[in-house]
């Protein structure tokens, strides 16, 4: 290999340069891009080969385009659909995934009712939906433990997850008891472990694990195990006070997921109406998206997660609202990723 290399090298011009550099010449100094180009171009006239220049030139102009990351429509999102009309607005959307309420609730009162755990041919339409599609189901909902919660009742919805696929199941706490919280949480990360199913902690201000550092604490504390981590809402991020060198620091492999949308620099009054129901379309608010996608682990799932309820009660369509906020989550990647932060 040594002697073979030698007589290359004694053999060299400008053109094997060219060859074997161009990809750090394009991407040094793009306006050789298009010089490049045209010498293809006029090669291919010729008949000639191209071969690896050709390539190192696609890699060059690869190099230079922002890679945009797979995204999930979340549920809120979309709140006046049902799961199988959920899948067919992702897909319309891009997006690849969704993360599906299994179940109305009455905090969402703009949800329609429809049943998943005792309707199997439900569940079944809603499978062939996605797999018709290629839409994945990323992340579960609901799954809320509280100070009365019996953990054995999420069996029937933890068996649909388990057959829907799910990635992961959302876990919000509210037991104020801390003891009593931990010793849930370990049984519920231990029924979902039977079902081979992920669980994450969504931290969030009003609930009883209210920051990253608190939903961090209470995994190696109840239930260290590798399946357990934390879904990172940007919102609640911002809400609790946390900053992105702290989520960067975080061990990677607890960080399961990340939840886009914008908002205000100051936070409203009611934080539990602006989680749930009004977020704002990346631009309209003071969030860095591209520097929160950084500072999660690389090739962390993403879902967009902005709930417009006033637009659903002035009659915009489900389909456009979810290629609204599709498009503007994208276009704040980019932007980012054109500004030096990336993606």
């Amino acid at each position: 290999m040594g002697s073979r290399g030698r007589g290359r090298r004694s053999s060299f011009n400008a053109l094997d340069f060219l060859h074997w550099n161009a990809w750090r010449l394009v991407a040094a100094k793009p306006a050789l891009l298009l010089l490049l180009r045209l010498w293809v171009r006029r090669k291919r006239k010729l008949g000639r080969s191209i071969g690896v220049f050709e390539w190192f030139c696609r890699l060059g102009a690869a190099r230079r385009r922002p890679v945009m990351p797979r995204l999930a429509l979340d549920h809120i999102t979309a709140v006046d659909s049902t799961p199988t009309e959920l899948v067919a607005v992702a897909r319309t959307a891009g997006c690849d995934a969704i993360c599906l309420f299994m179940e109305p609730m009455a905090v969402l009162p703009l949800m329609p009712q429809f049943e998943l755990y005792g309707d199997r041919a439900a569940r079944r339409a809603l499978r062939r939906a996605m797999d018709d599609t290629g839409v994945a189901l990323d992340v579960a909902y609901p799954f809320t433990l509280a100070g009365r919660t019996e953990v054995a009742t999420f069996a029937p919805a933890l068996e649909c997850a388990a057959e829907l696929g799910a990635g992961v199941l959302n876990a919000l706490l509210y037991d104020r008891d801390p003891a009593r919280r931990a010793d849930r949480f370990a049984e519920f990360c231990a029924l979902a472990a039977t079902f081979e199913l992920r669980v994450g902690i969504e931290f969030y201000p009003p609930s009883q694990v209210r920051s990253l550092g608190e939903a961090l604490a209470l995994i190696e504390q109840a239930a260290p195990e590798p399946g357990v981590g934390v879904n990172v809402d940007l919102l609640h991020l911002m809400r609790s006070g946390g900053t992105f060198d702290e989520l960067a620091a975080a061990p990677a492999s607890r960080i399961f997921y990340g939840q886009l949308s914008d908002g205000p620099a100051q936070a409203p009054d009611d934080l539990d109406f602006e989680a749930s129901s009004e977020r704002l379309l990346p631009g309209e608010g003071a969030f860095d998206l591209a520097g929160f996608v950084a500072a999660l682990p690389l090739g962390c799932p993403l879902s967009v997660e902005i709930p417009r309820n006033g637009a659903v009660q002035a009659g915009r369509p489900r389909e456009e609202r979810a290629r609204d906020s599709v498009e503007a989550v994208r276009d704040a990647l980019a932007r980012g990723t054109a500004l030096g932060s990336p993606s």
